[in-house]
C-alpha cells in the first residue's frame, strides 16, 4: 500500500460535516457510487458562532487549507468557502507538496471555478441542521 501524506486524509477545512451549497454538485458527488444518497437539511445559523466565510480563492483561504490538510486544528464551528476539488486538489496537493510555488499555483488555479462547501466543525454546529429529507441518486 503506498504511503498516505498527511494532506490526502484531511479535509479542506479539517474535520467536520461537509455540505454543498450547491444540489448539482451533491448530485454529481453522489454519483461517484453504486447508490449515492443526497441529504437535504435546513440551516439556522447561530449568532454564537465562531464562524470563517472564505468568499473566493484567495491566499487565506490556500492557507487555511494547507493547514487543515496537514493536520491544524482551528477553533471555528462552521467553515464555508470553495472546496478544493478535482478541478484544484492536484494543483493544491503539487503545492503544499512543494512542487508548485504559489505563484504557479495561482496562475493554474485563476482559471478554474471551484464548488463550495459548508464545513460543520462542532457539536455546536451540528445543532444548526435540521434533517428535511433524502433522494437515491443512480449512476448514469
Amino acid at each position: 500500500m503506498p504511503e498516505q501524506k498527511p494532506h490526502e486524509a484531511a479535509g479542506d477545512f479539517g474535520s467536520g460535516f461537509y455540505c454543498s451549497l450547491i444540489r448539482e454538485q451533491a448530485e454529481r458527488r453522489a454519483r461517484r457510487y453504486p447508490k449515492g444518497t443526497v441529504s437535504v437539511y435546513d440551516v439556522k445559523l447561530q449568532s454564537c458562532l465562531r464562524m470563517r466565510d472564505f468568499k473566493a480563492l484567495s491566499d487565506e483561504w490556500l492557507d487555511f487549507i494547507t493547514a487543515s490538510r496537514n493536520g491544524k486544528a482551528h477553533d471555528y464551528d462552521i467553515v464555508i468557502g470553495p472546496m478544493a476539488d478535482d478541478q484544484i486538489y492536484s494543483c493544491m496537493a503539487d503545492f503544499m507538496d512543494g512542487a508548485l510555488t504559489r505563484e504557479q499555483f495561482w496562475a493554474l488555479a485563476k482559471y478554474r471555478y471551484p464548488a463550495y462547501q459548508m464545513a460543520f466543525c462542532s457539536a455546536a454546529a451540528l445543532k444548526c441542521l435540521r434533517y428535511r429529507c433524502s433522494q437515491e441518486i443512480m449512476r448514469d
